[in-house]
């Protein structure tokens, strides 16, 4: 007896496969589809296994072409293709340490384009990342949107005006003061921006984290002391402090600074002004989780930041943004090895002393125009990170 095509929808396998196998038995598409798995799902979970050549002298690089620089070609644990360190965007510093997968391998997402209505910035967002999604994915309250005013900033009553005390003339040197950041005026533009970040996040396998994050497993709290540094580090006075957290107290409610993520083929997620900024500018925080620098000198990833250098060695500290972080982790450096590469710089890293606790900045060292991308110095302190094949 030979079942109608309509009962077999939903039927377990077993009960399909029975009825394929009856002699001049056949099934619509719609009933095969609905309980058996294309091939395109089945290769996705399927395990990889890797055959070793027997000779790996006739392997080129796949975007080059060329078989040369042996020691520089990374070969894909999974197609076992190669690739020049250099030829990868971004571009792959150190040899990576275990298994390393390439672009095409390693499951990266999809992205589409979206434009601006004045046609002028692209910017990189995903497939089904709608923007109202985006408030949920920064933790912003609700609550929080009366902070909203119309010029961008935050009420006036919830900060205290400054009193002008008389003091006598004191014939020193002024010292320059933090600005905080001015947000983009627009709302629409402003969630664009904060959309383009929480899709480079979201491409990176990383969570957002505005403040620095501590954990038993890898450095607690406690290790973080500013009197441990090694020759001490600048206090940040009490009025920067003030812009510090006026600037927190805005990211909390949903203001970020006017800063956009795109993608760039030659260097990956880079940072861009999507308004002017001026000199000065208090621009973000280097955030991300804390861990002791020992157990972090084979890590191959460049976007480690000293946080505490001490005396010994055993308690110096860095952040390390690989599973946390904010926009900061997508700061580009410059190649401090060229005249043009040190034009470039706009910003730079800063540690202060802030209530005890080491700290890092980021500053505008300069006007920056809108649409201007944003670059420091990763070796504004130490000379150690090789830069001489950045772009």
């Amino acid at each position: 007896m030979l079942l109608e095509p309509e009962r077999l929808e939903g039927a377990s396998p077993n009960l399909v496969k029975d009825e394929v196998l009856k002699p001049g038995r056949r099934l619509p598409c719609s009933v095969l589809a609905k309980n058996y798995k294309s091939m395109t799902e089945i290769l996705a979970v399927a395990k990889y296994a890797v055959l070793e050549r027997d000779d790996y002298s006739n392997v080129n690089c796949q975007k080059c072409g060329c078989g040369d620089k042996s020691d520089e070609l990374l070969l894909c644990d999974k197609c076992d293709k190669g690739f020049h360190m250099k030829c990868l965007r971004p571009i792959v510093a150190r040899i990576p340490i275990g298994s390393w997968l390439c672009p095409k391998c390693c499951g990266r997402r999809r992205f589409y384009y979206m434009k601006f209505k004045s046609d002028i910035e692209v910017f990189l967002l995903p497939k089904g990342f709608p923007q109202d999604k985006v408030l949920e994915f920064f933790r912003i309250q609700k609550s929080c949107e009366s902070c909203d005013t119309k010029d961008g900033s935050l009420s006036p009553q919830d900060y205290r005006k400054r009193r002008r005390r008389w003091a006598p003339p004191v014939f020193q040197k002024k010292r320059r003061r933090l600005l905080p950041f001015i947000p983009h005026k627009d709302h629409d533009r402003r969630l664009t921006e904060m959309s383009s970040l929480a899709s480079a996040l979201a491409a990176s396998n990383m969570e957002f984290c505005d403040d620095l994050h501590y954990s038993k497993a890898l450095a607690p709290r406690s290790a973080n002391q500013a009197k441990l540094e090694k020759g001490g580090v600048q206090v940040l006075p009490r009025e920067d402090i003030e812009t510090l957290e006026q600037c927190k107290a805005m990211c909390k409610a949903g203001i970020f600074p006017p800063l956009a993520v795109c993608y760039d083929s030659y260097e990956g997620f880079t940072v861009e002004a999507d308004a002017p900024i001026k000199d000065w500018t208090l621009i973000t925080e280097y955030t991300g989780d804390i861990d002791f620098l020992e157990r972090r000198k084979n890590d191959d990833g460049d976007g480690l930041m000293t946080l505490l250098l001490a005396d010994d060695p055993s308690k110096s500290l860095v952040i390390c943004p690989d599973k946390r972080g904010n926009i900061a982790r997508f700061f580009n450096g410059i190649n401090n090895h060229t005249i043009d590469g040190k034009k470039k710089q706009n910003c730079k890293c800063v540690r202060y002393d802030v209530n005890g606790e080491c700290r890092v900045l980021i500053v505008a060292t300069r006007h920056i125009a809108e649409g201007e991308r944003l670059y420091y110095d990763y070796n504004g302190q130490e000379d150690a990170y090789p830069t001489h094949h950045f772009i």
